[in-house]
């Protein structure tokens, strides 16, 4: 059994600020799923409880959102379903992350779509056409919001251009999209926020090295240890040429560092060449270290860095997503990475997504903090721990924080992640929950020895536990056989196991706080003065 020891003064002085970048953004499915009753619910829970302060989806210009259409040679402009859903985001105090995309048929060069919901990702038969809606569309927010309101915003052109599923086009032709959007936006006010290039997942081959994905290229098939290999992101340092080449602003940079090998569901292929494999524990650090050092080189040393799509797997049937740790696998790579990005958006915050058509069970390894009828997953808790710790560090090591925020009062966050080389870690590639159920209980208890000093002898805590017993609602659910629609009964249930354990802890007569606690693989305790 491994220990943690943490001992430390309430009266230290701060080692450093903390940026809640976790909950800066989160994600969602895509636009016209925000028109649903069911999914405003959850993400005004999620908004409060989790801090989120952007929200980045897909579709806002497809054609279920009723944007345009050609009407006697014109382009005419339906903004209605938008309206309605920026109004109900700000609305609860969350500002969108536009991401502009996909193409509405009325602009498409072709028929190619993507998803159960058709989103069509050819290029815009005519450029102009593609900015004329742009900048109509931009002026309206202009209009509605105010330019104080929207310069708050940020604007991201397409989602994953490097994937032929995404984008049917080249390289080439992204960069004109680019273009072509960056320059309709900031025509209208220049101190709106544009960027890109949204790309795919980290890669240690050329397969994206000309204009289009090379699949003869991929090579972690042929290597034993991915940690030797050399990981870098997709298209960053072309694109950032570009924009310098052309003098064209760029905000901000993104990407989507999933630690994985594929970036779509690869975990599912028959193919040996293109099955998935996860990477090494500590990924994010590093594709975070090589994407400062590539834009610190560039002409854009000083853009934000903003990382639009994040989870432990790319794929909307991953059963890790719905089990405990998944929660610790967020809660160590966020402390791990603090101050060193502005966002890190995890994907997505309800399994009210429809990528692959509506969730087949309650329980299906959906990407979302909650499932279908809103009940938390392990994965919500974490957000909403992050999210609970104060503003200033007192001490920080392996599998711990401890902060204090505004009021002095501190908050501790200890997490028992299994750091064991030979684990298969970060838990994705996850087919069905009894392999998920496998993972969650593999791992190593760990003892706990906390001693805080200088409080106020009597001085009450709040202590929080996570672990599989509570807080994990799929553990439940499969004590009651997967029900593939929970009834009434079972809700009850499944909800009373998705709370965390909570019980009161008080400093001695010395004013120490002393705890000792035996936490089970991948649980994590949250302590908070109060």
């Amino acid at each position: 059994m491994k220990e943690i020891r943490i001992h430390t003064d309430k009266n230290k002085k701060s080692i450093s600020k903390v940026k809640h970048y976790w909950s800066n953004c989160v994600g969602a499915g895509r636009a016209c799923e925000g028109l649903r009753a069911d999914w405003r619910r959850q993400l005004q829970e999620a908004r409060e409880a989790c801090g989120f302060r952007y929200i980045r989806f897909h579709g806002l210009l497809c054609d279920d959102m009723g944007i345009c259409r050609w009407e006697n040679g014109s382009l005419h402009f339906h903004w209605q379903y938008i309206d309605s859903l920026f109004d109900f985001l700000l609305s609860i105090g969350i500002r969108p992350f536009v991401e502009f995309g996909f193409m509405p048929a009325a602009l498409a060069s072709g028929e190619t779509t993507m998803f159960w919901w058709k989103g069509n990702v050819t290029p815009p038969s005519d450029y102009d056409a593609w900015s004329e809606l742009i900048t109509a569309l931009v002026l309206h927010w202009k209009e509605r919001y105010g330019l104080e309101e929207i310069r708050k915003w940020y604007y991201e052109i397409w989602n994953e251009p490097d994937l032929s599923v995404f984008w049917d086009g080249t390289r080439t032709e992204y960069f004109r999209l680019y273009e072509s959007a960056v320059k309709a936006v900031k025509a209208i006010d220049p101190m709106l926020k544009v960027g890109g290039p949204a790309t795919s997942n980290f890669v240690p081959d050329d397969r994206f090295a000309g204009e289009q994905e090379d699949l003869t290229k991929h090579k972690t098939h042929l290597v034993e240890d991915l940690e030797s290999l050399e990981w870098k992101g997709v298209w960053i340092q072309e694109f950032l040429e570009f924009a310098a080449d052309r003098k064209l602003p760029v905000d901000f940079v993104s990407t989507h560092p999933y630690p994985t090998d594929f970036a779509l569901g690869g975990q599912h292929s028959t193919d040996e060449e293109m099955t998935g494999r996860t990477r090494y524990v500590r990924s994010l650090r590093d594709d975070i270290c090589w994407l400062k050092e590539t834009i610190a080189k560039s002409a854009f040393p000083d853009v934000e860095i903003h990382l639009t799509e994040w989870s432990s797997s790319p794929c909307s049937r991953d059963y890790s997503h719905d089990y405990l740790p998944e929660a610790a696998y967020i809660i160590r790579s966020n402390l791990e990475n603090i101050g060193q990005v502005d966002s890190l958006s995890y994907w997505v915050f309800t399994d009210i997504f429809e990528e692959e058509g509506p969730g087949p069970q309650d329980f299906h390894g959906g990407f979302g903090l909650m499932n279908l009828q809103g009940i938390r997953k392990p994965s919500f808790h974490a957000y909403r721990m992050l999210n609970e710790l104060g503003d200033e560090i007192v001490d920080q090591g392996e599998g711990y924080i401890i902060t204090r925020g505004a009021d002095r009062k501190l908050h501790i966050l200890i997490c028992n992640y299994d750091m064991r080389e030979e684990r298969p870690v970060p838990m994705s590639m996850y087919p069905d929950h009894h392999t998920a159920e496998a993972f969650q209980d593999s791992g190593e208890e760990a003892d706990i020895h906390l001693q805080i000093n200088h409080f106020t002898p009597g001085q009450v805590f709040l202590v929080e536990v996570l672990d599989k017993r509570h807080g994990c609602a799929a553990t439940a659910w499969g004590e009651l056989g997967y029900p593939e629609n929970i009834n009434q009964e079972q809700m009850k249930a499944i909800k009373a196991a998705s709370e965390t354990k909570n019980y009161i802890a008080k400093a001695q007569g010395d004013g120490s706080l002393n705890l000792n606690v035996k936490l089970g693989s991948y649980a994590v305790l949250a302590i908070r003065e109060i």
